[in-house]
């Protein structure tokens, strides 16, 4: 459930206003009855990433680091 709420209120309230975010609920803040800002909850954390999951995914040639050909120099304007 949403609820809107005015800025005044949610200075004093505001525990209470994120212990309701903290459990799912969406809360608009508002300034003279018109919405400026919403209180969410955060999304999960991302999966912590695995150095090395993606090997032998990728190949990389040998000339990656070599320069341009004069063709292709041209046209980047090199």
């Amino acid at each position: 459930m949403t609820q809107a709420v005015n800025i005044h209120s949610a200075k004093t309230h505001l525990s209470r206003l994120l212990e309701r975010v903290r459990l799912g609920e969406e809360v608009i803040l508002a300034k003279a009855g018109k919405p400026i800002a919403r209180l969410v909850p955060l999304a999960e954390t991302a999966v912590q990433r695995l150095p090395g999951s993606a090997q032998g995914a990728v190949a990389i040639g040998a000339d990656f680091d070599e320069p341009l050909p004069v063709r292709v120099a041209r046209k980047a304007g090199r």
